[in-house]
């Protein structure tokens, strides 16, 4: 399945801003979709690949932090570079613990905005895959059956096949059955490898 191309999505409320860092994307290839005020973004909707947000702190009706804080709260991450021609210490120091990438005081280097834009896109995507990933998991974890989902748990914790067969109250035979289906189903080409599935969709272990 291809990747949705990256978009770069620019919330300042200067005019003169918002047509220079278009610009500034334009020139070197990037996506922008450029928006005035955070009701605009919320219309606008995330688009559908990977994601930066470059975010003025001073916004008319909900600021820029207060809008990171927000996002956080509703659990949507996208990565955010503040930018402003007002900034002091605090307000950098807020953005950053609130997850920022970066907080850039106008003037800045166009090279800055663009190194931070290249990190917040890759973060972005490396979030997205992982996503996915656990999406792929879950999927093929909701077709083991009640049995195997029992035995999965106890597999993982690196419990050997005897002692799962006394756990559960089966033969040691039947539980290398489940064993070998569970690998199947899975798509696990080795114990080690089904260990981190399980942590991925957070099947609980047992000590041994």
């Amino acid at each position: 399945m291809t990747e949705a191309a990256p978009t770069v999505v620019i919330v300042d409320d200067d005019p003169a801003i918002r047509e220079a860092l278009g610009s500034l994307l334009r020139s070197v290839g990037l996506a922008g979709k450029i928006l005035a005020s955070v009701p605009e973004f919320l219309e606008y909707g995330r688009p559908d690949g990977p994601t930066c947000l470059v975010l003025d702190v001073r916004l008319p009706g909900l600021s820029g932090l207060d809008f990171q804080r927000e996002l956080a709260a509703a659990k949507i991450h996208v990565p955010i570079i503040f930018i402003t021609g007002h900034g002091d210490i605090p307000m950098s120091v807020q953005a950053m613990k609130g997850g920022a990438i970066e907080f850039l005081t106008k003037p800045f280097r166009d090279q800055d905005l663009l190194d931070a834009i290249q990190v917040g896109l890759e973060r972005d995507r490396a979030r997205r895959q992982r996503e996915a990933e656990i999406a792929t998991l879950r999927e093929r974890f909701k077709w083991l059956t009640p049995r195997e989902r029992e035995v999965l748990p106890l597999i993982v914790s690196g419990l050997p096949n005897k002692r799962v067969a006394a756990e559960i109250g089966t033969s040691e035979t039947t539980v290398k059955v489940h064993r070998c289906q569970l690998m199947r189903k899975m798509a696990a080409n080795s114990l080690p490898e089904l260990v981190r599935m399980a942590e991925k969709i957070g099947v609980p272990t047992t000590k041994p």
